[in-house]
């Protein structure tokens, strides 16, 4: 196993280059509630197997820490959690995976104001101190995600921007996690870490707006991409793809995250995208494999969104991989996304 080889001192761009393509674990460990609480079977070894098996090598780990904690001051996360959540880590682990675990649903209390922001940053530093010691004898194939989608909840532009405020504060709450695993000493003093904008939006109000922690050379710049939006998620939108607008258009999203972060030597990771069933499968396929392919060209990793809801026609129908019994509900699409990325499933 690649779990335990310490952290490599080599370029970040060469870590997510060997990310190579993710599937997200969603709605599990990031349930409110707990893992199984929104449809999801308990995960197994043999489902991470599979995703191994089809040519991903990357797992992200969405965790809602929130609910498993004790109160202030202290934040004490619930061992069994804790230890849970690195026990399907391992499962990745066992396949010479990448890992990224991150903070998930945190709205109620992660608030980025400057009137939450004293208490934010203590129960962050108490959250990232605890999580770090305990995973702090993984080596380089463990990354960690400060934070995911830090936004002002139910503000009119929560998902455009916020507000310079609530984009100052996220920076704020980035170098607060990030000094708080390094802090922590051993591999977390090196390893490799994830930092969102507000909301992981790749607009640039939130690019250019981006503080990146200590000016880190071992920090990546997490950003969601569901691009285009109106096919790959609005259930009312369109259900196809593949012109040369679109094509073009996808391009230059990429290309202003290049030239932003890329080019100027700053790693770049697509923490999540993917497109909804609306029985669309020739277009999402169309899709999939050109977002690939268009991303890796400028050096960025997408991961996958699977919650594991798959329903033709619904809203949320990110799901790809059938967890009950350990098959493809979108075979083509899968295929078709290793394929772009230059794998063979």
């Amino acid at each position: 196993s690649t779990a335990f080889t310490g952290v490599r001192d080599v370029p970040a761009q060469q870590i997510v280059n060997e990310m190579k393509v993710g599937w997200n674990l969603g709605n599990t460990m990031d349930a409110i509630g707990g893992e199984t609480n929104w449809g999801n079977p308990m995960t197994t070894h043999a489902m991470i197997n599979k995703i191994k098996e089809a040519g991903f090598n990357t797992l992200r780990l969405p965790v809602t820490w929130d609910g498993h904690m004790g109160a202030a001051p202290e934040y004490t996360i619930d061992q069994t959690w804790m230890k849970r959540v690195e026990e399907i880590a391992n499962y990745a682990f066992d396949n010479d995976m990448y890992v990224i675990i991150n903070l998930h649903h945190e709205n109620e209390w992660l608030k980025p104001f400057y009137a939450n922001e004293a208490q934010v940053k203590a129960q962050l530093t108490k959250v990232w101190t605890q999580i770090a010691n305990n995973f702090k004898k993984y080596g380089d194939h463990l990354i960690f995600e400060t934070m995911n989608e830090p936004r002002p909840v139910g503000a009119s532009l929560q998902w455009t921007g916020g507000s310079y405020e609530n984009r100052e504060v996220v920076n704020r709450y980035n170098l607060t996690a990030v000094n708080a695993i390094r802090a922590t000493g051993g591999n977390n003093a090196t390893r490799y870490i994830m930092v969102p904008t507000l909301a992981a939006s790749a607009m640039s109000t939130t690019i250019n707006d981006l503080v990146i922690p200590n000016n880190d050379s071992k920090v990546i710049v997490s950003l969601h991409m569901y691009s285009p939006y109106f096919f790959a998620m609005d259930i009312n939108g369109t259900s196809s793809w593949g012109s040369d607008y679109d094509k073009s258009s996808l391009d230059s999203e990429f290309d202003a995250v290049y030239n932003k972060f890329v080019k100027n030597g700053r790693a770049v990771v697509i923490g999540e995208m993917g497109s909804i069933n609306k029985n669309n499968t020739a277009a999402r396929v169309t899709h999939a494999e050109y977002y690939a392919k268009s991303a890796k060209a400028r050096g960025l990793t997408p991961i996958w969104w699977d919650n594991g809801y798959s329903v033709a026609g619904k809203a949320e129908t990110f799901g790809i991989f059938n967890r009950s019994n350990l098959t493809w509900d979108a075979p083509e699409v899968m295929k078709a996304f290793i394929k772009g990325i230059g794998g063979s499933s």
